[in-house]
């Protein structure tokens, strides 16, 4: 009786760890992703910055953009591949106001900005307003419709 007992305490407790992990799942990425920024080399976030500025500063770099849609995510991932579809989406509406840019982790060429915006989990969408500032961080899949109602629509 005991035993049978016991067996469900740990099933119901495990259980509602579980629902609190996924419950909780965001604020822990947010706040990876803020121990992971805090621990940027100095040297690191200079490069960082040089590069955003030089890449997605679109008042100095000449370019017409208005926004850059940044994701960060990997090829054998499943919800990056379902971001691919939200990535064409965003380019068919918006050819000449956002610039969507895939950043595959693996590849050594993504390690500096992966590790400037602190990147804990992937996918990872950041929005840069024209001047190369961060105004929205996202991790996990968004729909386009979700995208695009909340944060593409009220930017221009």
């Amino acid at each position: 009786m005991i035993k049978k007992v016991l067996l469900w305490f740990v099933f119901i407790l495990l259980f509602a760890l579980l629902i609190i992990g996924f419950s909780l799942k965001d604020n822990m990425n947010n706040y990876l992703s803020e121990m992971m920024q805090k621990q940027v080399s100095p040297e690191l976030a200079k490069s960082g910055n040089i590069l955003v500025d030089s890449l997605y500063n679109y008042s100095t770099n000449g370019l017409n953009y208005k926004i850059t849609f940044l994701e960060f995510g990997a090829k054998n991932c499943s919800a990056c591949k379902r971001m691919e579809k939200v990535m064409e989406e965003t380019r068919k509406k918006y050819p000449n106001n956002i610039n969507v840019v895939f950043l595959n982790i693996l590849k050594p060429e993504s390690q500096v900005l992966m590790k400037f915006y602190g990147i804990a989990s992937i996918p990872t969408q950041i929005l840069l307003d024209k001047t190369g500032n961060e105004f929205f961080r996202h991790s996990g899949f968004i729909s386009f419709a979700e995208l695009e109602k909340q944060y593409l629509d009220n930017s221009f």
